[in-house]
């Protein structure tokens, strides 16, 4: 019997790396090395595994019938290291060290400061890292070792717990209502200027759910970043939807009724399973639900 070739882990992440981003300059990026050193564990995999993996292009690098085949076990393979390291850094027994979470960018920069602020007060041995991202951030490739969402996270090998809800509401800046009266009725409600997103449908779906038909058009002006979003609702551009804490506690808006009920946004903790029990990460997520919860109803 044929020996099988033993493949050196970095060899296998530099071809999923060119193979996910299809050029060296990507895979470079991505992995923070060279692209002469991606280069040569390219032609080193080739060489072990006698075949030829990628077609060299002008624009970049193609699979082969061959490489296409290997990209699953690899990925599995990448998988597999991950797991590895998740579990060595979940037995981790001290304190100390750096705890990394992620959130929306509103959440990040509305809810998260003072929270964090009181983590570092009692926890003065945890440093805090904050990603505030739009994205779903990966918890299995350590991205993050706790997000805070919106959603409920359905991955496997994660640890969810919902914190509660936040409720919406309807708000229109003072100098907005000074020269357009509040809506008292679903027809008034549709000669006002109202804030949408821009790529997002959620509002468009929110007001199809309460039996009203717009689009994108509908909105005069769109912005899909939040916080973007609400200073232009302060600023008068038009009614626009926020968390009910936010726009309450804002004098320069006031809550409109416009006639039907909103969703609330749900508050969820996610980690992954092996690391949610490292003392510190655990230490973070106690103190984030805890600063969280007087935020949901």
């Amino acid at each position: 019997m044929n020996k099988l070739p033993s493949l050196d882990w970095s060899l296998v992440q530099a071809f999923l790396a060119v193979a996910e981003t299809g050029s060296l300059s990507g895979a470079a990026r991505v992995l923070g090395a060279s692209q002469p050193t991606l280069g040569r564990q390219i032609k080193q995999i080739e060489a072990q595994l006698g075949a030829e993996l990628f077609h060299r292009q002008p624009r970049g690098f193609a699979l082969t019938d061959i490489g296409a085949a290997l990209v699953q076990p690899a990925t599995a393979m990448r998988d597999a290291v991950q797991r590895i390291a998740l579990t060595a850094a979940g037995r981790q027994a001290s304190l100390a060290g750096t705890v990394r979470i992620t959130a929306s960018v509103s959440t990040s920069a509305l809810h998260l400061p003072p929270i964090i602020a009181q983590i570092r007060r009692l926890e003065p041995q945890i440093a805090i890292e904050l990603v505030p991202s739009d994205d779903s951030r990966n918890l299995l490739y350590r991205e993050a070792d706790i997000a805070v969402r919106m959603y409920r996270p359905t991955q496997l090998d994660l640890v969810t717990q919902h914190i509660g809800d936040i409720p919406l509401a309807v708000f229109a800046a003072k100098t907005y209502l000074a020269e357009c009266a509040a809506p008292r009725n679903t027809t008034d409600l549709m000669q006002h200027d109202f804030v949408g997103f821009d790529a997002s449908p959620d509002i468009i779906d929110g007001f199809r759910a309460a039996g009203i038909t717009v689009d994108r058009e509908f909105f005069k002006t769109r912005c899909d970043d939040n916080i973007a979003y609400w200073e232009l609702v302060r600023a008068g551009c038009g009614i626009g939807f926020a968390q009910a804490g936010v726009g309450r506690d804002d004098p320069l808006v006031e809550e409109i009724d416009i006639g039907f009920p909103l969703p609330v946004l749900p508050v969820w903790l996610t980690a992954h399973a092996a690391m949610r029990q490292t003392p510190r990460i655990r230490r973070v997520w106690d103190l984030l639900a805890a600063g969280l919860r007087p935020l949901v109803s």
